[in-house]
């Protein structure tokens, strides 16, 4: 039995309905997969597509087939040299050979591996799934309006891409209805009467009149058919579309890091993990996001992404000089009422302890209210976790910060230790009950 299964995507780039059926069926098996595989793949690939290794148990696709046990099977072997026509086969013993079984995956147990290749939004929407924007998201015309076509009714001239079909047929229907168009039934119903009718060897006065008035009758239906065309230029109607303005939806994402000497290149990569994790996720919720790095050690400078990862410097900390860069872009650059402000800062918790207050003061009185979401992520390796376990042993500016927290729906900190507790992280930052309820 033959079993066709259409897996193409369509020229829109949207899967077909049983490919849709099948990432459901196997949601919670991708998932996992999904999860292995962004732990291992390089931040410069994030933004893509994905080709995953799953189980093949319960993917099969269901169908119908015989009892193997009943009726009669008949089947040629091909260089047999034990058996003769009408000889009967035995069955082979359970568990003995020549019974179908299974290959050994990678971890030992049933088949092989089902590779399976996801699309770069099909991969992102698991990657991104039960999470939300902390905020309602602001409107703005201000900066840049983009033009899209959307549909406005249908018009009777147009282009032949746009020809609504179906409309069209429907109003040719209207009209032949109404018109009383002849149909092809009928013309061939009088034929066959009249065809009928003059086979006769004899006709009587009365047939020759029926004849008479069947040609005459065949005549008009077959002029009206003329009259009335199947399809008039005034069935024809094409979808009609208007250029509309729809405002850009803007987000601006400032990256805060401590760049002294007490954040090593462990720090960074763990930083930058966050840091590009959160950028890919606004660009899948805003038209336009920019990306503003800050980095700090006594002094603050806003800087390129290059100079941000890799430069050295050296000095001490002082984080607040970070916050008040911040707060004078956004008062240059981006004002609050016009774009959606998200901040990330990262750090190892060292900072002036007469700066701690200042930090405070600083969020709660100018950034806080004019962000949409504020993240810190403390970053420690390995070995600080291991040397100092517990919450016990929190940094002065965790502790600072935690005050803040209480009192900040839209301030969110989070300690990392491990590269694969990015995700983790973020995804508990955005998810979707943490959701704002302010409007």
């Amino acid at each position: 039995m033959m079993h066709i299964i259409d897996r193409r995507l369509n020229p829109k780039g949207k899967s077909l309905s049983n490919r849709q059926r099948f990432i459901d069926r196997a949601k919670t098996q991708i998932k996992k997969a999904v999860n292995e595989a962004i732990t291992n793949r390089k931040i410069s690939n994030t933004d893509g597509g994905e080709r995953i290794k799953i189980p093949s148990d319960g993917l099969y696709e269901p169908r119908f087939a015989g009892d193997s046990e009943k009726g009669i099977h008949d089947r040629v072997m091909p260089g047999n040299k034990d058996f003769m026509p009408g000889d009967k086969i035995k069955r082979p013993p359970s568990g003995g050979p020549g019974q179908r079984g299974r290959d050994a995956g990678e971890d030992g147990e049933g088949e092989d591996g089902f590779q399976f290749t996801l699309t770069r939004d099909e991969f992102l929407d698991i990657f991104f799934e039960n999470m939300a924007l902390p905020d309602f998201i602001k409107k703005s015309i201000k900066e840049e309006v983009t033009h899209e076509y959307t549909r406005a009714g249908y018009k009777r001239q147009g282009s032949p891409s746009n020809l609504d079909l179906k409309l069209t047929m429907r109003n040719s229907l209207a009209r032949r209805l109404c018109l009383r168009r002849p149909r092809n039934e009928e013309i061939t119903e009088l034929e066959d009467k009249i065809t009928a009718l003059r086979r006769q060897k004899k006709h009587t006065i009365k047939e020759q009149n029926k004849i008479i008035a069947l040609l005459e009758e065949l005549e008009v239906k077959k002029r009206r058919r003329k009259m009335v065309p199947y399809i008039d230029p005034l069935d024809v109607r094409y979808t009609s579309f208007t250029e509309i303005e729809k405002p850009n939806t803007h987000a601006v994402m400032f990256c805060l890091m401590d760049v002294s000497g007490s954040m090593g290149e462990t720090h960074k990569e763990l930083a930058k993990r966050f840091f590009m994790l959160l950028h890919l996720f606004l660009i899948r919720q805003y038209t336009k996001v920019d990306v503003i790095f800050i980095r700090h050690t006594h002094l603050a400078s806003e800087v390129d992404e290059e100079t941000f990862f890799h430069s050295r410097e050296t000095g001490g900390t002082i984080v607040s000089t970070a916050l008040e860069e911040m707060q004078k872009i956004i008062k240059d650059r981006y004002p609050p009422e016009d774009w959606n402000i998200y901040a990330a800062q990262a750090s190892d918790g060292d900072n002036l302890n007469s700066d701690n207050a200042h930090c405070q003061h600083l969020l709660t009185q100018n950034i806080l209210p004019m962000c949409q979401y504020f993240a810190y992520v403390e970053v420690w390796d390995s070995h600080e976790a291991e040397m100092f376990p517990g919450d016990g042993n929190a940094t002065r500016l965790w502790q600072a910060y935690e005050e803040l927290k209480q009192s900040h729906q839209n301030f969110a900190l989070k300690k990392v230790t491990r590269p694969e507790d990015i995700f983790p992280v973020l995804h508990d930052l955005f998810a979707k009950n943490k959701k704002s309820e302010v409007a």
